[in-house]
């Protein structure tokens, strides 16, 4: 496994030499697409720079593995270098190496234990309605069908289940104006700000353990907005909450909980507005193809506090995780790398659910 490792480590480094960042991800489409044509065991369908590759064995179960191919921008970190085990560059840990991987497994496995589509897609790193998965969603429902989903999401070759939603408030806090040398004609709606400032700021969020895995919920103000000029006492004052909410909740009832939390604290005239959701995702830890990598390779597992397109699949009804290889924490950062050790250990868990099943 170590020669394994030590390849994939290599073709890692020659896919972070190709840039792809969001919306510029052709040329590393056209390489994906033609290498996977060179397999006669795939049927490979290409949809925008979105490709698609799937084996039709009839086998009892289909397992999706997907993983985008953009990055963000560069960071003086454009150009790959490999360190004795460590692959130093842009992408190599989001997720370069889960691309890695994919096309490894899809090369090798003529004849999976299992059916297996890898998907490959466009524009995940930008606001969600540009969406390469989105796309295919929209047009190719079909090509997205599976029994059980694994994004190649850097998790360092762990299980990180589900995904917590996320919404985000627009509340607009109404004052009436005045000149501020007569202050007192009129009422201040930034001043208006520190009560719910200060609820928000002493907001107890739950931490809920779903099929043993935790989550950790949010909610915080993340932008403010106010102010007319120096001598005007302002109407009013706007600010953008965000609330990350855990899979146990549906996006109703955790708009209806932010609803509760701010309602003592507006008046008739204030506004409240959702103006963006994304659900979360059950972790799907006890689906039998999830419980079999566990089972069998000692996987840790914790729930993925952050939103990840597991939620799409989900949606769907496809239950999905993240596994790849990488360590989150670095990924947008100039010091992203890749060790050696966490795209072996990915690679293995993999091979061996598409060689031996659940």
């Amino acid at each position: 496994m170590i020669s394994d490792a030590a390849h994939l480590l290599q073709r890692t480094s020659e896919l972070v030499a190709i840039p792809s960042e969001s919306f510029a991800e052709g040329p590393i489409t056209d390489l994906i697409e033609r290498e996977l044509r060179q397999s006669p065991h795939l049927e490979v369908t290409r949809v925008g720079d979105n490709v698609v590759a799937r084996t039709d064995l009839g086998r009892d179960v289909r397992v999706v593995l997907a993983g985008h191919t953009d990055t963000v921008p560069v960071n003086g970190n454009g150009t790959p270098h490999i360190d004795l085990d460590v692959l130093w560059g842009l992408g190599s840990a989001d997720m370069k190496g889960g691309l890695a991987v994919m096309l490894e497994l899809a090369r090798r496995h003529v004849e999976p234990a299992v059916d297996v589509t890898y998907v490959f897609y466009a524009r995940e790193e930008v606001a969600a309605a540009h969406s390469g998965l989105g796309e295919l969603f929209q047009l190719r429902p079909d090509l997205l069908l599976g029994d059980v989903a694994l994004l190649g999401e850097p998790t360092d070759g762990e299980i990180e289940a589900g995904c917590q939603g996320t919404m985000r408030f627009r509340v607009v806090l109404a004052g009436h104006r005045a000149h501020t040398a007569r202050a007192w004609m009129g009422r201040n709606a930034i001043h208006r700000l520190g009560a719910l400032l200060s609820a928000v700021a002493d907001y107890e969020p739950r931490q809920p353990v779903i099929l043993g895995c935790q989550f950790h919920e949010a909610l915080q103000v993340v932008r403010v907005a106010g102010g007319v000029s120096g001598n005007v006492v302002p109407d009013e004052a706007e600010i953008d909450l965000a609330h990350r909410f855990a899979p146990d909740r549906s996006p109703a009832q955790a708009e209806a909980h932010v609803r509760d939390v701010l309602a003592p604290l507006l008046e008739p005239d204030d506004q409240i507005e959702l103006v963006d959701m994304s659900p979360a995702a059950y972790p799907a830890v006890d689906h039998p193809c999830i419980a079999a990598l566990i089972g069998r390779h000692g996987l840790g597992v914790r729930g993925k506090l952050g939103w990840t397109d597991v939620a799409r699949f989900t949606e769907r009804g496809v239950p999905a995780v993240n596994l790849g290889p990488g360590d989150s924490t670095l990924a947008h950062t100039p010091e992203e790398h890749l060790r050696r050790d966490s795209i072996g250990r990915t690679y293995v868990a993999l091979d061996d659910l598409l060689a031996v099943g659940p």
